[in-house]
């Protein structure tokens, strides 16, 4: 197992900030998701309120299995938009 992967903090007074997931498997390594800055490329279940601010409240995929695999898949898009050029 790659034990980078996963962090759990059981102790967090928001724990487990998500529901539908399982508090065992529960992944808070991304407590906040580097892919938020990507907007509706995330690829992750968000809405924009009503001031046009995105609500990932309903997200659960970085906390999920899989989820690490994921971002990571994902993190070069992260990566070119904040190059300097």
């Amino acid at each position: 197992m790659e034990h980078f992967k996963f962090f759990q903090n059981s102790q967090c007074e928001y724990f487990p900030c998500h529901e539908g997931i399982d508090r065992d498997t529960f992944n808070c390594l991304f407590c906040f998701c580097p892919l938020y800055m990507l907007g509706d490329q995330c690829g992750g279940n968000f809405i924009y309120n009503k001031k046009g601010i995105k609500d990932c409240s309903h997200c659960t995929l970085p906390h999920e299995a899989g989820g690490y695999e994921y971002i990571m898949e994902k993190i070069d898009l992260v990566v070119e938009l904040t190059k300097h050029k």
